[in-house]
C-alpha cells in the first residue's frame, strides 16, 4: 500500500490521538501535544461526517475540562489550527482557547511581582489612533501585534489609510480576534525605528516614509481587492 505524505500525517495524527484517547479513560492528565492532536482528530473526523463548520468548531471547544491536562497546558494552548476536510473542500478551521483557563492556575513562564510594584506603560506618548472594524468574512480573524495593520486580511472593513504605518497597540507576542460581522475598536501606534516594512500582503515591502509609497500601496491594494479607501486615495 502506498501512502501519500498527507496520508502518512494523517496517521501519525490519529496515532497521538488514540493515545490521549487511552490517556483520558484512564485518567492520566494530558499533555500539550495529547491536547492538539486529539482535538485536531476529533474535528478532522467529524468534517469526513459532513458535519456543520460552525458546530464542529463548536464542539471541538468543549471537547476538553480544565482538570484533564497537566498544569499549565490551558494557557500553552491559546489555538489550534486544523486543515479538515469538509464535503466542499479542506478548509482551515482555528479553534481559539479550546481548554477552559481555570482562574489562578499556573501559567509556564509567568513573571510574578510583588504587590505595589509600578506598572509598566506601553509606547508612552504615542500617536494613538481609533478604529473600529468590521470582520465582512464567515470565519475569524486574527491579527497579531507586530502586524502592519494597513495590509491585513481584506476581509476586515475599516479606514485604512488611517492605518498607515501603524501596529496595534498591544504587547508584542499578543493579538486581536475579530469575529464576523462583530464591530471591533482598536488602538493603533506607529511603527517606530527606520520604519521598513516587508512581507504581510506585500503592499509596502520597503521603508514607510518613502515618497509615493502610500500611493503605490493603495493600488496595489485596489487591485487585490482591499477596501477603505477615500476616493482621493483610490
Amino acid at each position: 500500500m502506498n501512502l501519500t505524505p498527507t496520508e502518512m500525517e494523517r496517521l501519525t495524527l490519529f496515532t497521538a490521538a488514540e493515545f490521549a484517547r487511552r490517556n483520558l479513560r484512564e485518567g492520566v492528565l494530558l499533555s500539550l501535544p495529547e491536547v492538539v492532536a486529539y482535538i485536531s482528530d476529533e474535528v478532522m473526523q467529524a468534517a469526513r461526517r459532513d458535519e456543520d463548520y460552525v458546530d464542529v468548531r463548536d464542539r471541538a471547544g468543549r471537547l476538553l475540562r480544565a482538570d484533564q491536562v497537566e498544569p499549565g497546558v490551558a494557557q500553552m494552548c491559546r489555538v489550534v489550527m486544523v486543515d479538515a476536510p469538509f464535503a466542499e473542500g479542506t478548509k482551515l478551521m482555528a479553534v481559539f482557547d479550546p481548554v477552559p483557563v481555570v482562574e489562578g492556575a499556573v501559567t509556564p513562564g509567568e513573571v510574578v511581582v510583588p504587590d505595589g510594584a509600578a506598572d509598566l506603560e506601553l509606547f508612552p506618548d504615542a500617536d494613538r489612533v481609533r478604529v473600529a472594524v468590521v470582520n465582512s468574512g464567515d470565519r475569524d480573524v486574527q491579527v497579531r501585534s507586530l502586524t502592519h495593520f494597513f495590509e491585513v486580511n481584506p476581509a476586515l472593513q475599516f479606514d485604512r489609510r488611517a492605518a498607515w504605518g501603524r501596529r496595534l497597540d498591544v504587547p508584542a507576542g499578543s493579538g486581536v480576534r475579530f469575529e464576523p460581522g462583530v464591530v471591533v475598536e482598536v488602538d493603533l501606534v506607529p511603527f517606530a525605528g527606520d520604519r521598513v516594512v516587508h512581507g504581510f500582503a506585500g503592499l509596502v515591502d520597503g521603508p514607510l516614509d518613502a515618497p509615493g509609497a502610500y500611493e503605490e500601496a493603495v493600488r496595489r491594494a485596489t487591485a487585490q481587492g482591499f477596501t477603505g479607501f477615500t476616493g482621493s486615495d483610490a
